[in-house]
């Protein structure tokens, strides 16, 4: 188990210097970009490293940067934003995660039913509409038509003013958590469907086990395992879909920083909350693998 978890951290150290390494390397040598513009065409290829690493050691005592556009750190603009972004990520994947582990393992027990071609087809529709399509529907038709929420997410600073925003945080965390909801929805069907098929699934029916019995104490724990590792897997991908939700409601969260921060070429913002969006992938990933050791004996006895 303690090798299996340190190779998982070293993995997720690599991909954490790729991925800055390949921003750093896009952000520094792109026409127009800063080194271009300070030292040349030709120059920039020559220092690329040393600036990256220069960059590091900042990071490793805890400079971020700073932004002359904003004339702010980019650690005092991750602190403003980073709640925002934190509020409706975990609200909307938890709420995801609530609903979308029943619907799926009511979808494989009750297999081609009526309620499962139903569940099917929603959560298929949820799975291919992509998120400006429905944020801009649920304004449309609850904000603008309805009057029942906010048409813009919280702009309160801190987790406890976004979290008592009821009103406008209603509509940003059902978008993201609906889109989120078909993706583990789909999985867990799968999951459940191949568990439902294993042989010690028909022993336990054989022994006299019921029902609700079997799903819960055998189907569930063994079709949560692939489930877990795409939780963390699935955390680009939902952080993503933050960005675009934030830009839809206009919250000021990290993904709004970025996207203004691209259009504005600030260097020093566009890297530093990369390399946040990229270790909190990484730390996402690694505890999905911790948890599917968890659930799995055979990681823990080294046996995968």
């Amino acid at each position: 188990m303690t090798a299996y978890l340190v190779r998982r951290v070293l993995q997720a150290i690599a991909v954490i210097v790729l991925v800055t390494l390949i921003v750093f390397g896009l952000l520094w040598l792109a026409p127009g970009g800063t080194a271009t513009a300070v030292l040349g065409s030709g120059s920039a290829h020559q220092v690329f490293l040393a600036q990256y690493f220069s960059w590091v050691g900042r990071v490793l005592h805890g400079n971020l940067g700073f932004s002359s556009r904003l004339n702010e750190s980019v650690g005092s603009l991750l602190a403003a934003s980073l709640p925002r972004t934190l509020v409706l990520t975990v609200s909307s994947t938890l709420i995801a995660l609530v609903i979308a582990i029943p619907v799926g393992l009511l979808q494989a027990v009750r297999r081609n039913s009526a309620v499962d071609h139903l569940l099917r087809g929603a959560t298929l529709v949820f799975y291919g509409m992509p998120p400006f399509v429905l944020g801009s529907v649920l304004i449309l038709f609850l904000a603008v038509d309805k009057h029942v929420f906010g048409a813009e997410g919280p702009q309160a600073p801190g987790i406890g003013g976004v979290i008592t925003d009821l009103r406008d945080l209603t509509l940003p965390v059902a978008t993201l958590a609906l889109v989120t909801i078909a993706i583990f929805a789909r999985y867990m069907r799968s999951s459940a469907m191949d568990t439902l098929a294993q042989e010690y699934i028909e022993a336990a029916r054989a022994r006299g086990a019921g029902q609700r019995r079997v799903v819960v104490a055998h189907v569930l724990r063994n079709s949560l395992v692939p489930v877990v590792t795409l939780i963390g897997l699935s955390f680009p991908q939902i952080v993503g879909g933050a960005l675009v939700v934030e830009a839809v409601f206009n919250i000021r969260g990290m993904g709004w920083q970025i996207w203004q921060a691209a259009q504005n070429h600030d260097f020093a913002v566009t890297l530093g909350f990369t390399l946040v969006i990229a270790v909190a992938a990484a730390l996402g990933s690694l505890l999905a693998d911790v948890g599917y050791a968890v659930l799995d004996p055979r990681v823990r006895h080294g046996r995968s």
